[in-house]
């Protein structure tokens, strides 16, 4: 989990980190200033805020407010630290969102069991926000399913394959879990298109093909801007899911690192579940094909670092083919 700790006064800033170096399984991130603290959680998640509350040219309450402001911390429990006891102070901060408070001189053992405490509050209340999350997607996976000729065993597989692939580049097992999580949402973009151009047999015209390619964009559309990590990450996964190593996917023509790793990995997830399953538009390629499509095209079409993951994993894969049939 990530902790942020703002306080213009380097001493108290270390002292706090290093206070909070003895709760486990917590990332760390001082800041010395309020608008570069900002700034930060507009572009992170983070799990708790705490801060001072006398600051030069943004106080505490001024720094909550727009906190506040931000999407992704809205609900985030916030600790106020301040030598000031006055009632009125307290009942503002709290009318504002201060979730607690801690007094200087600060005590090191109420420090920790603070922000201990409040940590695992934020990670249930995470918990049963990705569950909702979670349920949501498979929902709407569901949609899909009725409105295209992919099975909920290409779901299940791909999503599985999909995290095969992310535990063999490394990645831990909370963003495995959340990248299987979020892959049947790579299509959802599909229920913005005519059911004329979906269902159509035989090739697309170029037309057709660059309508049937917006269906990235209509999916980012459907999912971003929620304040749910697991549901941002479906949204990118469904925009870039047909980006391209070498550059020459869609839709915005991404290369190499500039592709998000989920959309790296959900690429050759789909594409192996796709050519060795029967559609009725094609038959299903051979195990041989299918595999040596991908070693061609490793570094051009797909990303070398996760063909590798995909290769040296393979059993685990062969296992979820076998397992989940259509």
């Amino acid at each position: 989990m990530d902790m942020l700790i703002v306080d213009d006064n380097p001493a108290n800033l270390m002292l706090m980190s290093r206070y909070a170096q003895a709760i486990a399984g917590v990332c760390i991130h001082g800041v010395g200033c309020a608008s570069e603290a900002l700034d930060w959680c507009d572009g992170h998640d983070v799990d708790l805020v705490v801060t001072d509350f006398m600051m030069p040219s943004m106080d505490g309450l001024e720094f909550l407010h727009r906190l506040r402001g931000i999407g992704s911390t809205a609900e985030v429990p916030v600790i106020m630290v301040t030598g000031q006891g006055a009632k009125e102070f307290r009942r503002e901060a709290l009318v504002r969102g201060v979730t607690d408070f801690l007094s200087k001189p600060i005590d090191r053992i109420e420090f920790t069991a603070r922000c201990r405490n409040l940590l695992e509050l934020r990670a249930s209340h995470r918990r049963l926000k990705e569950q909702a999350a979670s349920e949501l997607i498979m929902r709407l996976s569901r949609s899909i399913e009725s409105r295209d000729s992919e099975t909920g065993a290409h779901l299940d597989r791909m999503a599985r394959y999909a995290r095969v692939i992310a535990a063999g580049v490394g990645l831990p097992d909370s963003v495995q879990e959340r990248i299987q999580l979020a892959a049947p949402m790579h299509d959802v973009g599909k229920v913005a298109v005519t059911d004329e151009i979906l269902f159509k047999p035989g090739r697309y015209t170029a037309d057709e093909y660059e309508v049937m390619k917006l269906h990235t964009i209509h999916g980012y559309r459907i999912l971003d801007d929620s304040s749910s990590p697991l549901i941002r990450l479906a949204a990118s996964i469904a925009l870039t899911h047909h980006e391209k190593f070498d550059g020459t996917g869609y839709p915005r023509g991404l290369k190499g690192e500039e592709i998000p790793l989920a959309g790296r990995i959900i690429a050759i997830a789909d594409v192996f579940d796709a050519l060795t399953t029967q559609r009725p538009y094609k038959a299903a390629w051979s195990l041989e094909e299918a595999l040596a499509f991908l070693r061609t095209n490793s570094g051009t079409h797909f990303d070398p670092a996760c063909i590798d993951a995909f290769f040296a994993n393979l059993p685990a894969v062969l296992k979820i083919r076998a397992e989940f049939t259509d």
